[in-house]
């Protein structure tokens, strides 16, 4: 792995653990470069391996900003990164405030999310909140694709077979919709067939979003898009694909993967093409530039 600049000088690196295979493999590529990781694991979220993965592990809850910070404080730790996703349908539960207590720092930073409600609760406020939270802690938030930037996806057609004429309008037609419903914070996924709108991601996630739409097109072979937002932040909410979701798709019996090219995250890229394959779907990576000559 190739790493530049500031993050070439081993140092210790603290890690806002979510759900999924993200983290662990954020944390790996970390150790693997001989880096020290400070984790701060989300409860009910984090996968329980980081602890053996890490230098330092420790729980806390989605509010507890103050503690997490203190922890990093603690570890001297100065570079951050934040990994893996946080399931924003929890926060619409009864008593959700009474589950995720914030400790006091927590209950300030999300006082005009809660209480004043000045603010939205749209995905890019919360999550610009907690990296403003630790960076004014003095702890700066960069990139997780700084620290593994093989993770990213490549562009092309990334599997054996290849989209047809008729997917590959499916295919524009699914991405810019994709990149509107972005930059309206509202999601990052949609799936269409026939270009017909078959469901947008929201609050749900990319799992049930494609669930839906293979719901509602029993015949299958529709494309999914998932893309970057427009004013996508790559310090968090990165669009992210890996084995499970090419399980998904094959359960909902989608044909067509379309993703962005260096700005999608994909986990396990060797498995996870080998799974489509299997499964003769198609996956491509496309830029803004691409995507309008591919569908010429």
């Amino acid at each position: 792995m190739k790493v530049e600049g500031e993050f070439a000088v081993k140092q210790k690196v603290g890690l806002v653990a979510g759900w999924g295979r993200f983290p662990i493999v954020v944390a790996e590529a970390l150790k693997k470069t001989g880096h020290e990781v400070v984790c701060c694991g989300i409860k009910g979220h984090a996968d329980t391996r980081l602890i053996e993965i890490c230098d330092q592990f420790k729980w806390f809850g989605m509010g507890k900003l103050g503690g997490q910070l203190k922890f990093f404080q603690t570890h001297d730790v100065r570079q951050a990164t934040m990994a893996g996703k946080i399931f924003k349908t929890l926060l619409f539960q009864k008593f959700h405030l009474l589950r995720h207590m914030p400790d006091w720092h927590g209950m300030k930073q999300f006082w005009p999310v809660y209480v004043s409600k000045t603010k939205d609760r749209k995905d890019d406020t919360l999550l610009q909140i907690v990296t403003d939270s630790f960076n004014f802690g003095g702890v700066n938030m960069a990139p997780a694709t700084d620290y593994a930037p093989e993770l990213l996806a490549s562009e092309g057609v990334l599997t054996r077979q290849k989209p047809s004429s008729n997917q590959l309008r499916d295919i524009q037609f699914a991405w810019n919709l994709a990149k509107e419903m972005g930059r309206l914070d509202v999601g990052q996924s949609v799936a269409v067939k026939g270009r017909a709108v078959l469901a947008i991601e929201a609050v749900e996630g990319t799992d049930e979003c494609i669930g839906r739409a293979g719901s509602l097109c029993s015949g299958g072979d529709f494309v999914v898009a998932k893309v970057a937002k427009p004013q996508q932040d790559m310090r968090y909410d990165v669009p992210t694909v890996g084995v499970s979701t090419i399980e998904t798709m094959k359960r909902a019996g989608a044909s067509v993967l379309c993703i962005e090219a260096d700005r999608t995250i994909v986990l396990d890229e060797p498995e996870f093409l080998a799974a489509a394959n299997d499964a003769k779907m198609v996956v491509v990576a496309y830029s803004p530039d691409s995507i309008q000559q591919a569908a010429a």
